[in-house]
């Protein structure tokens, strides 16, 4: 999968997020969005998946002999795993509902049981309890298993860490060495230490922020 973004810009009623961001993503590599909370990572995290649209320019997704550009990729979600602290769980739902209920719509990598997953990322043994009853840590660890371990070509991690003790960061970095070598991995995050070990490439969006940001019609 490859990605490339031309002259991207979103905007929020007149004020720019960002603008005029050119890069090219290819598969197999790692890169880093930074910047401080409140800049744009998220946004644009958000824009390269497919789930906003680009208020100016275009994203281009390309695998094989797939191609679909950003207002129109209706189907690129298969392409994509996400992991996000303020994405929503069925917290009514086992962890075992949840991931099978998440893998009708994404399959798992090959090999990978569900309760191969829950053992991976140590919770097994709360296999059948309900996900409204885990810790914060616990829920991020049902969000980050269900990103890394659906076969995708890309993995999109916004704040990966967050909510993780250190037992939790350590199982992360573990997670990404074991599975996420040939993939194109994208982190959002203004923590060096959760994408300076692997990531090559980085993206600091505030470099994208007009001087002038209000949109101009």
């Amino acid at each position: 999968m490859e990605i490339n973004l031309k002259e991207a810009g979103k905007r929020f009623n007149k004020e720019w997020i960002f603008r005029g961001l050119d890069f090219h993503f290819e598969s197999g590599n790692a890169y880093a969005v930074v910047g401080n909370n409140g800049s744009g990572k998220s946004t644009l995290l958000q824009c390269i998946a497919g789930a906003t649209n680009l208020s100016q320019g275009k994203c281009t997704w390309t695998e094989n002999d797939f191609s679909e550009e950003t207002n129109t990729g209706e189907h690129i979600y298969r392409y994509f795993s996400f992991a996000a602290p303020y994405m929503d769980v069925i917290e009514e739902m086992t962890a075992m509902e949840f991931l099978r209920f998440h893998h009708s719509f994404k399959p798992l990598l090959s090999g990978i049981s569900h309760m191969d997953l829950l053992k991976e990322v140590q919770l097994e043994s709360a296999a059948d309890k309900q996900i409204r009853y885990y810790s914060s840590g616990m829920k991020q660890r049902i969000k980050l298993a269900m990103a890394i371990f659906s076969e995708t070509p890309v993995l999109l991690l916004d704040e990966p860490c967050a909510n993780f003790d250190q037992a939790g960061f350590d199982l992360y970095k573990q997670l990404i060495a074991q599975y996420a070598n040939n993939r194109l991995t994208i982190v959002c995050s203004n923590d060096p230490a959760e994408y300076a070990f692997f990531c090559k490439d980085t993206i600091d969006i505030r470099a994208y922020k007009p001087a002038n940001k209000k949109a101009s019609f």
